[in-house]
């Protein structure tokens, strides 16, 4: 950069910046809810690194797969990873497995620009006309995450033991406003000295009427709580009339 590009785009602090410490406020959604006639319903799998979402994930198409037509679309920053342990551990046939490198932080590819990840839905939908449910997996971020409502119906943040016992209560909208909440790996609490009670008890507390699982996929490998949910959420899409045309974002819950 030259010289006088430098003076003319001097920073100086003599102005306010805006800052928003609402740990509900998710920011604004620039994307519509997308018509969902004639689509399959699609759930976001979002949170932090190494919370177990990949496993999850997995857990889901174990317990669904066999009941529904699904498919896949992972997001990872520079490798195809959580998409190639899918493929490794069998649970879909690799064609219904989609990866997005986002080469960028996750929550750009699952809320701010989500073209990538709809042309990875595209190409599903197009490979299977009958899909009914796509599980779209957020790279590992942190917990103001959340998917924009153009690219999911709903969304689940995933948070686990190991990251410590205080991370609920540290809100953000991915805690505070996801359609669920999982804390993942409770048979590792002890290990880690992170008390359970504590951490449920802050999760509902700043989730309000939102609902809260545990879970441990070493006790329970197919996600049995999860699955059920995912079951009633699509039962309850299929129970009232489809949005026909593009409706405003709407808060999560």
């Amino acid at each position: 950069m030259r010289a006088d590009d430098d003076q003319e785009h001097e920073h100086t602090h003599d102005h306010p910046h805006p800052v928003n410490f609402d740990p509900t406020e998710a920011g604004h959604d620039r994307h519509r809810a997308e018509p969902d006639a004639g689509r399959p319903y699609r759930i976001g799998i979002g949170g932090p690194v190494g919370s177990g979402k990949t496993a999850l994930v997995a857990a889901l198409c174990r317990a669904l797969g066999d009941e529904m037509d699904l498919a896949v679309v992972t997001n990872d920053i520079y490798t195809t990873e959580d998409a190639d342990f899918l493929r490794a551990a069998g649970v879909l046939a690799g064609e219904r497995i989609e990866a997005v490198r986002t080469g960028c932080c996750p929550h750009t590819a699952i809320r701010d620009d989500i073209t990538a990840n709809l042309d990875a839905v595209d190409r599903l939908t197009e490979r299977f006309p009958a899909l009914e449910l796509i599980i779209i997996e957020s790279g590992g971020d942190n917990l103001t995450a959340v998917f924009s409502r153009g690219l999911v119906d709903v969304q689940v943040f995933v948070v686990d033991v190991a990251g410590g016992d205080k991370v609920p209560r540290k809100g953000g909208p991915g805690v505070t406003t996801a359609d669920l909440l999982v804390i993942n790996k409770i048979d590792l609490a002890p290990l880690v000295g992170a008390d359970l009670g504590v951490m449920t008890e802050d999760a509902h507390r700043m989730r309000g009427q939102l609902p809260v699982f545990t879970q441990s996929l070493v006790d329970t490998p197919d996600a049995p709580d999860v699955a059920v949910w995912v079951r009633a959420r699509l039962a309850d899409r299929a129970a009232r009339p489809a949005r026909s045309e593009r409706e405003p974002a709407v808060p999560a819950g």
